[in-house]
């Protein structure tokens, strides 16, 4: 512990914690009962992000958590900007980001406002937290920073939040002393469980590994890779398990991107075992469990939660990462394994995806976006997804080559975080090519912020696909038999709203240009908006002939 007998205010003690976490930056809107802690920021080795709005810190912490380990940090004030922070906060507890918020309050010693602005930010925040506190004196700051970045970092990762009540960040402490950081402890599963789990897999006949988010983890990449190497078992993945190992392997089988009737669902049904690698119940299942069907393994940080539909046959509880090394250590290939009806599905899959990936229509298929946007960024490139009908095209069709290089939601599955994520990915990341992918809908949800990427000099290309409505629930509204009413709306000039904020602004005229249009402003460099007229009339496509193919196929 470093400690220290000069007298320090609370805001510049809570600073000195967050340096000792290792804090970089720190992203929000602070107010007046923040400018304590804004004065000790101000001479400290953390930088301010300035964002327009704290829904959009929020997004941007939530996701240097994502793409880190490590919790990013946001700021508000109170009461507003406290609950600005809200679907941030959800967004970073459904997806199991660590992210700290801290927020203001007005003095709790003395009252000088009555209770303007004033709500209970700390019961509000408690159902979205892992932890939620109000500091109520400046000697517990280091040891509640350390406790709250603990909790937000350890599995399952989550949202945590401080209240800063401006007289005690003004108070003066003496005595101090900091909590050295420590990184999260992570359990092994027993030994019974990985041998059984083991004989599990030798006995199946068909197994077939399932990469869902829990596995989305850094440390866990290499242990599953070499599980599918050594084994030869095929894997699909959830959503938000994409990208764990890439799309190009040739046993990867693709994306669970409809909750039924996919391709995909042809494979899983034929599957006697499904091992199934950090399994999060706020994902929508691949797969529904029934008596007598097939069994399945829960590997993971935690239990299964046990459901009507859920109920697996045995758990390896423990860090996923390691449980899968010591699996693949007691596997072999097995001679009775039978995956060819595994690949026939892999075949149906590559066929369907590449259908019109070159097709010339205008305004855009969904296909051809997905695949001029493949073309475009390396292997290492980016692409930030929003939340929208394009998300399943590209949940579906993009093939990902390292992992961590498609950001996309589907736990809380929020608007407007697409253009905030993507910019931290472009902090983070400056030498890589970097894309927001929005539809217009989400895209003005957080539309502001195109001046903070600005401001920072960011190397950023977004997309915004124009469709004027709200194009998924258009859709859905469609299939479920209901008149096309309610879900359309005008947009600006997206053009000219790039470029008031400083921006380049284009326009995609042709199918053609779009390609050389994207890698065009990638090499210039600074932040460009491209509009992209988008026809959804595939979207009846996704479900209808997935359905005649999966007839046909069992």
């Amino acid at each position: 512990m470093s400690r220290s007998n000069s007298p320090i205010k609370t805001s510049d003690l809570l600073v000195k914690a967050l340096e000792e976490e290792g804090v970089r930056y720190l992203f929000g809107v602070p107010g007046e009962e923040n400018l304590d802690f804004l004065e000790a920021l101000r001479t400290s080795s953390i930088a301010l992000v300035l964002t327009r709005h704290e829904q959009a810190a929020a997004f941007m912490a939530a996701t240097y958590g994502r793409l880190t380990g490590r919790a990013g940090v946001c700021l508000a004030t109170l009461g507003p900007g406290a609950a600005n922070l809200v679907t941030g906060a959800a967004y970073a507890q459904l997806g199991a980001m660590p992210m700290v918020m801290i927020t203001g309050q007005k003095p709790i010693t003395r009252s000088k406002q009555g209770r303007f602005q004033i709500v209970d930010v700390v019961s509000m925040m408690r159902p979205l937290t892992k932890f939620t506190r109000q500091i109520i004196h400046g000697k517990s700051v280091p040891a509640l920073v350390r406790e709250a970045f603990r909790l937000a970092e350890e599995e399952r990762p989550g949202p945590v939040h401080l209240e800063l009540p401006e007289d005690i960040a003004a108070e003066v402490v003496e005595g101090w002393h900091l909590i050295p950081r420590r990184d999260p402890c992570l359990n092994c599963a027993s030994e019974s469980s990985v041998v059984k789990a083991a004989e599990m897999i030798h006995k199946a006949t068909s197994p077939l590994l399932l990469i869902g988010a829990g596995a989305n983890r850094k440390q866990v990449i290499d242990p599953l890779r070499c599980f599918v190497e050594k084994t030869g078992i095929p894997f699909f993945n959830t959503q938000m398990g994409k990208g764990v190992i890439g799309g190009a392997h040739p046993l990867y089988l693709g994306t669970a991107a409809l909750s039924d009737n996919d391709y995909l669902h042809c494979a899983i049904d034929r599957a006697d075992l499904v091992i199934n690698a950090g399994h999060d119940v706020v994902e929508k299942p691949p797969f529904f469990m029934e008596h007598g069907g097939k069994e399945v393994i829960h590997v993971n940080y935690s239990p299964a939660e046990v459901d009507m539909v859920y109920f697996p046959q045995h758990d390896v509880v423990g860090d996923i990462g390691h449980s899968f090394r010591r699996i693949t250590e007691k596997l072999a290939p097995s001679s009775h394994h039978d995956f060819s009806y595994f690949m026939t599905i892999r075949k149906e899959v590559l066929k369907h995806i590449d259908m019109d990936v070159d097709s010339p229509r205008f305004p855009l298929l969904p296909q051809r976006v997905v695949a001029d946007v493949r073309k475009v960024l390396p292997a290492d490139g980016i692409a930030a997804l929003d939340n929208g009908m394009y998300k399943i095209w590209f949940a579906r069709n993009y093939r990902t080559n390292k992992d961590n290089t498609i950001l996309l939601d589907n736990a809380l599955a929020t608007m407007g975080a697409g253009l905030p994520s993507a910019m931290v990915a472009a902090m983070l990341n400056p030498t890589r090519r970097v894309m927001a992918i929005c539809g217009d809908g989400g895209f003005m949800m957080n539309s502001q912020e195109m001046e903070t990427a600005v401001r920072l000099k960011l190397d950023l290309v977004v997309l915004v696909l124009r469709d004027d409505a709200y194009g998924m629930i258009r859709w859905k509204q469609t299939l479920m038999g209901f008149e096309d009413w309610g879900l359309e709306y005008g947009n600006p000039d997206f053009v000219m709203y790039a470029k008031a904020y400083g921006a380049d602004g284009h326009r995609v005229e042709s199918a053609d240009e779009f390609l050389p249009l994207m890698d065009a402003c990638f090499n210039q460099g600074g932040v460009h908006l491209i509009e992209v007229p988008i026809d959804y009339s595939e979207n009846k496509r996704v479900l209808i002939d997935e359905l005649a193919a999966r007839v046909c196929l069992l």
